[in-house]
């Protein structure tokens, strides 16, 4: 039973490396398990101006509308973390990480997408804030359709109408372009209308998407377009890699030599804190950015600087002559406060960076902030099991192993 502790620690450890090799295995053949931003694996990034009308300023209101619907259809291509962003008094910058077809997303960003119903007297009849749903349905022919589900107040006008001009065509006007002008059979009282002729299958999602996310406040003009290309971002990311290994064995090697046995615990230690933050990021759905790399490492160098604080306080407790036992509990909650003090003071930075900052700095805010929740798991209580197992082996408790 001498050398229980040996056999615990050499079990976990054996544990933890199979978890780091399973972690790497798995993202060697399933590369998707990492959303990757626009600066690690490239994609489109395209620059629009607000034109309004002769006469008329673009307001504040206008560019935050603005951002609000390209954020909607941005979420259409299925972009993970986009950034959209407001830049001068009339502009806006897009950034769709993982797209490559320009053309595709300059014509889903600058479309208006205004919808209007007009009467046989060209009247309006409801627009597309009266809209409630649009998707992509197929004719008893077989060809393809929009569909329209309206809102209460839309479903009520489009009635009204529907059966004031029985036998009366309806426009339906798209952009200022008329695309269909069937006319009214019967009353439509379902609040629900078809628009056909649009084109294929693709043509008619494209058209649902623009739709839902509803018609843009003011005209835009695309002033710039550009690919990143995934050239910088590969290149980005194996430096990044590089600088995550190099950067980890460096923090190993002076653990090891400077903390003895605490510090290859320590190691341990922050492979498991590694393996989590990984797995929890995959979860859900982080996207990994540049900054959300500077955010892991520096919540690395925090899961370090705890348990140093941790060893520090328990090489005290040592030096006043007390047991293992005695001095790893001692230590421990003397550590403690500093420890919460200063991941809490932290917490509260990131969540600052996650509410008024950007897409990428709220990136970099949800990296540090899940690290820095895992690091204190890993040096409060994982690290802490580690030094008990040790104190109550016999070789591994000898106080030459713990002090510097």
């Amino acid at each position: 039973m001498k050398s229980n502790g040996r056999l615990k620690l050499i079990l976990i450890s054996a544990l933890v490396i199979c978890a780091v090799v399973l972690s790497v295995y798995f993202v060697k053949e399933f590369p998707n398990l990492l959303k990757l931003g626009l600066d690690l694996q490239g994609g489109v990034s395209v620059t629009l101006q607000a034109e309004p009308e002769d006469g008329e300023k673009v307001s504040p209101d206008d560019l935050k509308n603005l951002t609000d619907i390209m954020t909607k259809r941005v979420d259409e291509f299925g972009v993970a973390e986009p950034l959209i962003q407001i830049e001068g008094e009339d502009r806006i910058i897009v950034e769709l990480a993982g797209l490559s077809d320009i053309e595709e997303a300059v014509e889903m960003l600058g479309t208006t997408a205004k919808l209007e119903f007009q009467d046989p007297n060209g009247d309006v009849i409801l627009d597309g804030t009266d809209l409630k749903n649009a998707y992509v349905t197929q004719s008893g022919t077989g060809t393809y359709e929009v569909a329209l589900e309206f809102s209460s107040a839309g479903k009520e006008a489009f009635a009204a109408a529907t059966t004031e001009f029985v036998n009366q065509p309806i426009s339906i006007i798209l952009d200022e372009k008329e695309i269909s002008s069937p006319n009214v059979d019967e009353p439509i009282k379902d609040g629900k209308a078809v628009i056909s002729g649009i084109g294929d299958y693709d043509k008619c999602a494209e058209l649902a998407s623009l739709l839902r996310g509803g018609a843009l406040p003011v005209d835009v003009k695309v002033i710039e377009e550009r690919v990143v290309g995934p050239q910088l971002g590969s290149d980005s990311l194996q430096k990044s890699y590089v600088a995550i290994i190099y950067g980890v064995a460096a923090i190993f090697l002076f653990m090891i030599v400077y903390y003895k046995l605490p510090g290859l615990l320590t190691c341990i230690s922050l492979l498991l804190y590694g393996i989590i933050v990984f797995w929890l990021q995959c979860a859900i759905n982080v996207t990994w950015t540049l900054p959300g790399i500077a955010g892991f490492l520096l919540s690395l160098g925090m899961a370090v600087d705890a348990n140093i604080i941790i060893f520090e306080r328990l090489k005290d407790e040592l030096r006043k002559g007390r047991s293992m036992s005695a001095a790893m509990s001692a230590g421990f909650r003397r550590a403690m406060n500093a420890i919460i003090d200063s991941n809490v003071t932290t917490l509260i930075a990131t969540t600052v960076l996650f509410f008024f900052g950007v897409s990428s700095i709220k990136g970099f805010a949800v990296t540090l902030s899940i690290g820095i929740v895992v690091s204190m798991f890993t040096a409060i209580v994982f690290t802490r099991y580690l030094l008990k197992f040790c104190t109550n082996d016999p070789l591994l408790s000898k106080r030459s192993l713990y002090r510097s």
